[in-house]
């Protein structure tokens, strides 16, 4: 390290504020301890709009100098909304009583702005590997209940982790530079590179993990997990893969693949995570648009999707903490006792249906428009599709099932008041952001000339709603919750490939392979005794006369084979 730590240290606050201050929280109690969870995100969120934009290095490695710091319009927004989550999440889970989960959260938080604040690939990678360990550790905090989901989790991000190391490597080997920029997929390298990123996404058919792991959290951890893991996967694609056409097709598949999922599924926090997948693929439709504008909504869309999820994932948690249950088939009624957390679930999933005057109608009108502008008419056509089916998804069943429907007999009550102070906040965000949405606007990368509330946008998107509502009323009784397991891609792993290996280690057939093998080395042994043996023909003592016959006709051989 050529330069001095404290040159240095002015630019890698952000990411390790937040770190070392998840490091300190692990031996604070009481009400210091509540002040430092509520005051280190506003901290650091200071510190990203207090640092000038630019990139600082002055580490050298290896030949390499790594920039640990850089600071744009596109790192400041994904910081921004980071900080803003960190501070909510770990307001909502002031009353959570296991103590080491919000040092936890926020070590993850502070490693996801790392990434988002790393100028060169090696910068990434090591923040990028902290952010895997540490939201691992978030799912294990759950309890034993998460310790299996946890170890699939931690697998898979590794994994990727390894893949991404591979493509990394062969970038540096390909043009000797570690900058973190634009490429293409043009390269073997490039396209380990994409692939480490698009694990991290969630995109399809490595997406079960996110389903799988994240509702096996606490009712707090899974705010969190929502919040960085997948937002920095679509940042690092944003800043490396802008334009690259593979990655619209990946993100309609993923649109699909959660609705479908979404209405299939039971469990309350299930519906929600598969309706992630659905969100980031809306998001990796309009990277690989690659337009200024899709570029922007990309951007401003994984913004307000971090607060309205994480707000819906607030009211599935309130829900999980009063009430003990997440199955919608268990849930029903709620809204009797609980008024406010069915309040602010309608708010969030009316902002994630993109109702006018929510921030999800501000930004995804921005998305679908960068496709019919670009000319893209069957992208255009399929987004509005999925944008019918989004409401019938969660944006309606969500809400319906758990806090509406039947009655379940239950009366829990709303939660805590840290609890309900956190609700509030990000439903007010939702509807500022959508009655206002100058602000988020100002702080997208490229200038915004995009005015969403025009009559053609609030009719179309209006209709569309209706007709949501109207579908979902009507399917009522084919779209009613079963308790059943839905089988995903995570089978060929999770249950196929042991019960192929348990098989074959209790029957038969393992026991045969083994005998054939024992039986082919035994005649192999009995060829080789025959021959070398005591009374094997090569143990022989042979003539001199036919000894020199042969040695002769081999030499003979040798010449003639050399002559010619």
């Amino acid at each position: 390290m050529t330069a001095s730590l404290g040159a240095l240290l002015p630019f890698l606050l952000p990411g390790l504020v937040m770190i070392v201050a998840g490091m300190v929280l692990l031996g604070l109690r009481g009400p210091i301890r509540d002040i430092v969870i509520l005051a280190a995100p506003l901290a650091v969120l200071a510190l990203i709009w207090g640092l000038p934009d630019g990139a600082a290095g002055g580490i050298h490695w290896l030949g390499y100098e790594l920039v640990p710091f850089r600071s744009d319009a596109l790192s400041r927004l994904f910081g921004t909304i980071f900080s803003l989550m960190a501070f909510a999440g770990g307001l909502f889970a002031l009353r959570q009583e296991r103590l080491a989960e919000v040092p936890v959260a926020f070590m993850y938080a502070g490693s996801a702005i790392g990434v988002v604040f790393a100028g060169d690939l090696i910068t990434v990678f090591v923040f990028w590997e902290v952010m895997a360990v540490c939201s691992t550790l978030v799912i294990w905090m759950a309890g034993a209940g998460a310790r299996g989901a946890g170890q699939r989790y931690i697998v898979m991000h590794l994994f990727g982790g390894v893949v991404l190391m591979a493509g990394i490597a062969g970038h540096i080997a390909d043009t000797g530079s570690i900058a973190f920029g634009p490429m293409l997929a043009d390269t073997p390298a490039h396209w380990l590179i994409l692939a480490g990123f698009l694990l991290n996404a969630g995109s399809w058919p490595v997406s079960a993990w996110l389903p799988d792991a994240y509702p096996k959290a606490s009712w707090s951890g899974t705010v969190f997990l929502s919040a960085f893991t997948t937002k920095t996967a679509v940042f690092v694609l944003l800043r490396g893969f802008p334009g690259e056409e593979v990655l619209i097709w990946v993100g309609m598949v993923m649109v699909f693949y959660g609705i479908i999922y979404a209405i299939l599924e039971n469990d309350m926090r299930r519906i929600l995570a598969y309706s992630i997948v659905n969100q980031i693929g809306f998001i990796l439709v309009a990277i690989g648009i690659g337009s200024e504008m899709a570029l922007n909504g990309a951007a401003a869309h994984a913004f307000i999707h971090i607060i309205y999820k994480g707000l819906l994932l607030m009211a599935a948690g309130s829900v999980m903490y009063v009430a003990g249950r997440t199955k919608c088939t268990e849930l029903g009624g709620l809204f009797r006792t609980m008024p406010l957390t069915t309040a602010c679930a309608i708010v969030g999933a009316l902002a994630m249906s993109a109702m006018p005057l929510t921030s999800g109608f501000v930004t995804k009108s921005m998305i679908s428009d960068s496709a019919k502008i670009d000319g893209m008419a069957a992208v255009w056509f399929l987004l509005m599709a999925a944008s019918a089916a989004l409401p019938i998804m969660a944006g309606i069943k969500f809400p319906w099932f758990v806090f509406f429907q039947k009655d379940s007999g239950l009366r829990p009550p709303d939660p805590p008041w840290t609890m309900r102070l956190a609700m509030i906040l990000m439903a007010i965000l939702c509807i500022g952001i959508g009655v206002f949405p100058a602000p988020l606007y100002a702080m997208l990368p490229f200038p915004v000339d995009f005015v969403p509330y025009t009559t053609s946008h609030v009719v179309a998107q209006l209709l569309l709603l209706l007709f949501a509502g109207l579908a979902f009323f009507v399917l009522l009784r084919w779209l009613k919750p079963a308790d059943t397991i839905t089988l995903d891609v995570d089978w060929l792993w999770r249950r196929l490939g042991p019960s192929v290996i348990a098989r074959m280690d209790r029957q038969s057939a393992g026991g045969a392979m083994m005998n054939r093998g024992q039986r082919a080395a035994t005649r192999a042994l009995q060829a080789v005794y025959r021959h070398h043996g005591p009374t094997g023909i090569l143990a022989r003592s042979w003539p001199t006369g036919s000894m020199a016959f042969w040695a002769v006709l081999m030499l003979s051989a040798y010449l003639v084979f050399y002559y010619l």
